[in-house]
């Protein structure tokens, strides 16, 4: 392999704490808002007299805005899903709040339990669903505000692969 740096991570850097941004108020790279996603997850207060629950549709309120980025609030009801989705020029960070998730993409489906996160970059195609027999909720996070969402058609799952991130 040819590289201008010698330095590789390898594994999931979600996982290695002492590396992880604390919250900032004004975040800019992904490791502060994945730090600012865990904030406000920590922080029951500022999320759970909000979580309504819809039998329709997938509820979801805007709990916030800052510069560049926008806070979704989610909840699932079971069988709810998002269908197979993309987020336009957008990066995001899904982070589970309550119950348990799964995300499925053209090559793996992983199990998200509560405290779980996901960091994407723009373009990365995954459907999340709830298939459990709870209600969840989930935080997300977008990076610039999600302007689009554009739909693919559906794809063969794959096998369950449980993965899970805290």
């Amino acid at each position: 392999m040819n590289s201008s740096s010698d330095l590789q991570i390898a594994g999931d850097i979600l996982e290695v704490q002492h590396l992880l941004q604390p919250a900032k108020e004004h975040p800019a790279t992904v490791a502060e808002f994945a730090g600012l996603a865990r904030s406000i997850a920590d922080d029951r207060a500022q999320w759970a007299h909000l979580v309504q629950y819809d039998a329709t549709s997938r509820w979801y309120h805007r709990l916030r805005t800052g510069p560049g980025y926008e806070v979704w609030l989610l909840s699932w009801v079971p069988g709810q899903g998002s269908g197979l989705h993309d987020h336009g020029p957008s990066s995001g960070v899904l982070t589970v709040l309550e119950g348990e998730l799964t995300e499925r993409t053209a090559t793996a489906a992983r199990s998200l339990t509560a405290g779980a996160q996901r960091v994407f970059a723009p373009g990365y195609v995954h459907e999340v669903v709830n298939d459990s027999l709870e209600p969840a909720v989930s935080l997300h996070i977008y990076f610039p505000g999600l302007t689009e969402m554009p739909m693919h058609a559906s794809h063969c799952s794959p096998a369950r692969e449980d993965v899970v991130t805290a």
